[in-house]
C-alpha cells in the first residue's frame, strides 16, 4: 500500500515538473520563439500564458520587441563635397520586425546585429556626406541627410529581420586640427569687422567734433557779431543822448568832461602827476568851473 501511494505521489510530481516546463508567460514586450529539434516551430507575438511541449522536444527563446537605440561606435573623420574633413556621431533607433529572419542572420544576442548594422550605416552616411558640402551638412540638407541614410537602411535591415525606426545626427564637428584653424580663422574675421567698426566709430566721432567746432565757431562768431552790433548801437544811442545833452549847455560839459579826467586822473591816493599849474589841464580848477570865479 505504501509503495503503491509513493508511486502516485511520484507520479503527480513527475506530472506537475512537465506540466510547469511545457507553460510559459510571453510578455508584451516580448516575442517568444518555439524551437522544435534545433528548429523554429513557431514564433508567438501575443502576450499571455502559452504552452509548448517540455524539453527536449521544444525549448522556447525570448526576444525584445522594443525599439532599440545604436549609437555610434567612433567617430571617423568623412570627407565632404569640397575636401573638408568632418566627424559626425549620430544614432539609430532600430527594432525586430521578422523574429525568424533575425535569428537565422543574428542569432539571438542583440549585440550581433549591432556589430553587423554599425559599418552598413556609418557607409550609408559616408555616401551621402560626400555628396554634399559643409554648409549643406551643417544646416541646410542636415533633414534630408538623415531621411537618406534611412532610406538606405531600409533594404540592408530587412535582410537583418530588423525595421529602421530613425536615423539622427547627433553631433557635426570637424576634426580638432581643422576646428583650430577654424576658429583662428573666425578670431581674424571677427578682430577684422572689430577694428573696421572701430575705424568708423573714430572717423564719424571726428566728423561729429568737427561739425560740433563748426558751429560752436559759428555760434561764437555770430554771438560776437550780434554783441558788438548792440554795442555800436548802445555806443550810437549814448553818444546821441551826450551830445543832445551837452549840447544844451556847451560850458557844463566841458566841465563834466573835466571832472572826468580827474576822476580818471587822480584815482589812488599814490598818484603823483608833474605837470604845470598854469595848463590846460588845471583851468577848470583854477576858474572853478564854466565861468565861474577862481579858487
Amino acid at each position: 500500500m505504501m509503495n503503491r501511494l509513493g508511486v502516485i505521489g511520484t507520479g503527480i510530481v513527475v506530472l506537475l515538473m512537465l506540466l510547469g516546463s511545457s507553460l510559459f508567460i510571453v510578455d508584451q514586450r516580448q516575442v517568444a520563439v518555439v524551437y522544435a529539434l534545433g528548429e523554429i516551430k513557431s514564433v508567438i507575438t501575443e502576450p499571455g500564458l502559452k504552452w509548448k511541449l517540455p524539453p527536449p522536444f521544444q525549448n522556447v527563446v525570448f526576444l525584445d520587441r522594443r525599439i532599440q537605440t545604436l549609437d555610434s561606435p567612433e567617430t571617423r573623420p568623412i570627407f565632404t563635397a569640397e575636401k573638408k574633413s568632418l566627424v559626425i556621431d549620430w544614432l539609430v533607433k532600430w527594432r525586430i520586425s521578422e523574429p525568424r529572419q533575425f535569428i537565422r542572420n543574428n542569432g539571438t544576442d542583440l549585440r550581433n546585429v549591432e556589430n553587423r548594422l554599425s559599418p552598413v550605416v556609418q557607409a550609408a552616411f559616408n555616401e551621402e556626406i560626400t555628396r554634399r558640402d559643409v554648409r549643406g551638412v551643417l544646416s541646410k540638407e542636415r533633414e534630408r541627410v538623415m531621411n537618406d541614410v534611412r532610406s538606405r537602411l531600409a533594404d540592408e535591415a530587412k535582410a537583418f529581420g530588423i525595421e529602421i525606426v530613425d536615423v539622427r545626427i547627433k553631433r557635426v564637428d570637424f576634426v580638432a586640427d581643422i576646428t583650430d584653424s577654424v576658429y583662428r580663422r573666425m578670431e581674424s574675421e571677427r578682430k577684422q569687422v572689430a577694428n573696421e567698426l572701430r575705424s568708423q566709430g573714430t572717423a564719424e566721432g571726428e566728423k561729429i567734433r568737427a561739425d560740433a567746432d563748426r558751429q560752436r565757431e559759428v555760434i561764437i562768431a555770430e554771438a560776437y557779431r550780434d554783441a558788438q552790433k548792440i554795442k555800436g548801437e548802445g555806443d550810437a544811442k549814448a553818444s546821441a543822448l551826450y551830445a543832445a545833452a551837452f549840447g544844451r549847455d556847451p560850458q557844463f560839459a566841458q566841465f563834466y568832461r573835466s571832472l572826468e579826467a580827474y576822476r580818471a586822473s587822480f584815482r589812488n591816493r599814490s598818484d603823483v602827476m608833474v605837470i604845470d599849474p598854469s595848463s590846460e589841464f588845471f583851468r577848470t580848477m583854477r576858474t572853478g568851473g564854466a565861468g565861474g570865479p577862481g579858487r
